[in-house]
């Protein structure tokens, strides 16, 4: 598991199909993105779910990009 959420190729994958899924017309995240910042007025726990779900391959690759810019190697 742990080489999984270290492979850059794997966690690209997943941030341009899991991540940006579907993509007409606009991608889920990004949708859910905008309803946050406009209040997350009428968000249920399935939406924050939605948030967590297609949100987690961006944060596994942030944390690559954090590592790799402060030369630590993934663990």
């Amino acid at each position: 598991m742990k080489d999984l959420v270290n492979n850059w190729k794997i966690v690209i994958l997943l941030c341009l199909t899991l991540g940006l899924a579907p993509f007409f017309p606009e991608p889920h995240i990004w949708g859910k993105i905008k309803w946050i910042r406009g209040g997350a007025v009428g968000m249920q726990f399935k939406d924050w779910f939605d948030v967590i779900f297609h949100g987690l391959p961006f944060l596994l690759l942030i944390r690559l990009v954090v590592l790799k810019l402060m030369n630590i190697k993934p663990s």
